[in-house]
């Protein structure tokens, strides 16, 4: 199974170089983050950030009262110049007014002003300085409680020295100076904040989902050229023939021993003997072989079909296969698992690990078998029943074609259609074609061969019926009785009332010597010695075993020829041999067995004893019945018949009570009709 699998989920590896042009189209195989390709995308995100900025509300009161300082310490100069010294004073005073200035410049932002500048503010009364001050600063200071960025400052100095030209009327060369002033003193109020604009990046950067490259992706197509891009992709997958990956086989492995593990687990049961639990293994096993060698070659051909191919796959193959030769429980697990394998197989190199639609259309169809074989009792029923697979099939198509984006001509839905009832009749054809190939070369005894038993036409019950008449009456009876118990202890009632029809088989080769057949009233062993009249009686089980594997009968019929006596003994011949002779050994006169070594078999040896003991009554009645049917529970119990066998006693009791319901049903008082 490893091996079967292990090609589905090898990774598609290519020797190739960069430059040349792709040999194939090839997509990825699977999910990959590209760290390359995202460390791009957060790149070109952050570069789209915007700064962050502040608007600095302090601005326009600092530039306004770096104005007024400039004014006032012109006319502070102008207050203590000497009037005396005209030349030598111009020059001390502007020598003083660039002292202030220089000392201003220390604590604030510098205006520029020249030496030729400052010279003319000495020239200017007091008057005109005072109102250039005032003025120029509430300029300045309205101009700046806007919001002026860096890239903003020259338009907003131009629009300032606009404003001063129309609030003053003074000289040129003045005024010259006051624009000067007030476009040194507009600067920027809003401000970048470096440390929140590198938290936006960041945080842009953090948004910024990891480009992968999915899978299923292509990367190139067939014919184009393979560049370097396209390289470090395929490489970065790992899709280079030097790549080599080892998960695959690993996870196929593990994936195949846990499958293989539930199989064993439910195939092989305690209670059920090792030669039984083999035979369910080698069913299970077989089935789940068969399944996946078709998947296999629907696989290999999907790629020829623009339709998904693999819905033709016989969705109930392997349940109604492994329901009819097992049990209902290891069909419905078998089937589990092999909807898995449908996944792994049916999935395409660039899809995720399983094909989920196949394993669904699989599990559901798979289940719509194993409850349409729940009443199948022939291989004409089991045809009929792979129609209610079919129907499901078909329901399911339906949802899937519903649930995918594609549109679909009226040609796909025709097939899509026309597979799903396909499937359900492969189904049950391939069923009846496999069947009886089980059934004979390994011995497996299915419902559907109990029940071609059970047809009174088969050769070994006709024989039954013309040779020994009363035997084949009996075994009726015992059949009633025996199929009714098992039931209610939960045994295989079929098996037991099938078993019953040939348990007595054996007395067709000496079917006088036996009381049911005789006719009359003679009876042979009168005139014969105890001890061949014992050989007669004893010789039937061994005969009916013999005729029966002659006529390639199951085992497990043989087996209740055999075993149904167990080794109980022949009371009336010891008694009447003890008579003649004292030192008889009981042990002379018993069956050589074995005793019963099952539930049915334990069954069919109490029914065989009440039918022949109940029918020789004379007037019975329900508490005759059933004191009889105890005494004869009871010795069989004591006689240890029942010790090879996992009948309990409250199994006991429940076959007691099915016995006389049975029996009582049968003999039944009927009313005296008139003469």
């Amino acid at each position: 199974m490893f091996f079967l699998l292990i090609g589905n989920v090898k990774e598609s590896k290519y020797d190739i170089e960069r430059f040349q042009l792709s040999p194939d189209t090839i997509r990825s195989v699977k999910t990959m983050e590209d760290p390359v390709k995202t460390e791009e995308e957060k790149e070109q995100v952050a570069s789209e950030v915007l700064p962050v900025y502040q608007f600095q509300d302090e601005t326009a009161d600092n530039q306004a009262a770096i104005i007024r300082s400039i004014f006032d310490s012109v006319l502070e100069v102008k207050k203590n110049s000497s009037e005396e010294l005209a030349q030598e004073g111009a020059a001390t005073s502007l020598a003083k007014l660039k002292d202030e200035l220089d000392v201003l410049a220390e604590n604030a932002s510098v205006i520029p002003l020249s030496d030729e500048m400052l010279t003319i503010l000495l020239k200017q009364s007091a008057p005109v300085l005072r109102e250039s001050k005032e003025k120029l600063a509430t300029i300045a200071e309205n101009a700046l409680n806007e919001p002026i960025r860096t890239e903003s400052v020259p338009s907003a100095r131009e629009k300032v020295a606009s404003q001063v030209t129309n609030s003053f009327g003074f000289s040129a060369e003045y005024m010259n100076i006051l624009i000067n002033i007030a476009r040194g003193a507009i600067v920027a109020t809003e401000i970048e904040n470096d440390e929140l604009t590198e938290l936006r990046i960041e945080q842009a950067k953090a948004s910024v989902e990891p480009t992968r490259i999915l899978q299923g992706q292509i990367l190139v197509q067939k014919g184009e050229l393979i560049d370097r891009e396209v390289y470090r992709q395929i490489e970065l997958l790992g899709m280079l023939t030097d790549r080599t990956s080892y998960k695959p086989p690993i996870g196929v492995g593990i994936f195949v021993i846990l499958t293989m593990w539930i199989l064993f687990a439910q195939t092989f049961r305690k209670k059920e003997k090792a030669i039984t639990n083999a035979k369910n293994l080698v069913v299970v096993a077989f089935s789940l072989i068969v399944s996946v060698l078709i998947m296999k070659v629907l696989q290999s051909v999907a790629y020829n079909f623009d339709v998904v191919i693999s819905f033709i796959f016989p969705t109930a193959l392997v349940s109604i296969f492994v329901y009819l030769l097992v049990n209902e429980r290891a069909a419905l697990i078998t089937s589990f698992v092999v909807a898995a394998y449908a996944g792994i197989i049916f999935q395409e190199g660039y899809t995720n690990v399983f094909q989920m639609e196949i394993s669904l259309y699989i599990l559901f169809g798979s289940v719509a078998g194993i409850f349409a074989m729940q009443r199948t009792h022939n291989n004409s029923q089991i045809f009929r029943g792979s129609f209610v697979v079919s129907a499901v099939n078909i329901l399911f198509i339906l949802f899937y074609l519903l649930m995918t984006k594609t549109t679909y001509e009226f040609n796909d839905i025709l097939f899509y259609v026309g597979v799903a009832v396909l499937s359900g009749i492969l189904s049950g054809a391939l069923t009846i074609g496999i069947l009886p190939f089980f059934e004979s070369v390994f011995g497996i005894l299915s419902t559907m061969r109990l029940i071609e038993l059970s047809n009174p036409n088969h050769p070994l019950l006709k024989k039954i019926l013309t040779e020994t008449p009363g035997t084949y009456h009996h075994s009726l009876m015992v059949a009633n009785l025996a199929d009714a118990a098992c039931e209610a202890v939960g045994a295989n009632g079929l098996l037991a009332r099938v078993g019953s029809y040939y348990h007595d088989v054996g007395k067709t080769k000496r079917p006088g010597f036996f009381i049911e057949n005789q006719v009359n009233g003679y009876n042979p062993h009168d005139n014969l010695p105890p001890e061949t009249s014992r050989d007669i009686i004893i010789a039937h089980a061994v005969d009916g075993a013999e005729i029966l594997q002659k006529h390639k009968i199951p085992k497990e019929i043989v087996d209740i020829a055999e075993q149904h006596h167990g080794t109980s003994l022949l009371k009336f011949f010891y008694y009447k041999a003890k008579e003649m002779k004292e030192d008889i050994a009981e042990g002379q006169y018993r069956y050589p067995g074995p005793k019963p070594q099952t539930k049915e078999i334990a069954i069919i040896s109490v029914a065989d004893s009440v039918e022949a003991a109940v029918r020789s009554m004379k007037e019975p009645n329900a508490e005759k019945i059933r004191e009889l049917i105890q005494s004869i529970i009871k010795g069989k119990l004591l006689d240890g018949q029942f010790d090879e066998c996992d009948l309990s006693l409250k199994e006991i009791k429940i076959m007691e009570e099915s016995f006389c319901t049975t029996m009582n049903g049968t003999f039944h008082s009927r009313i005296e009709y008139p003469k």
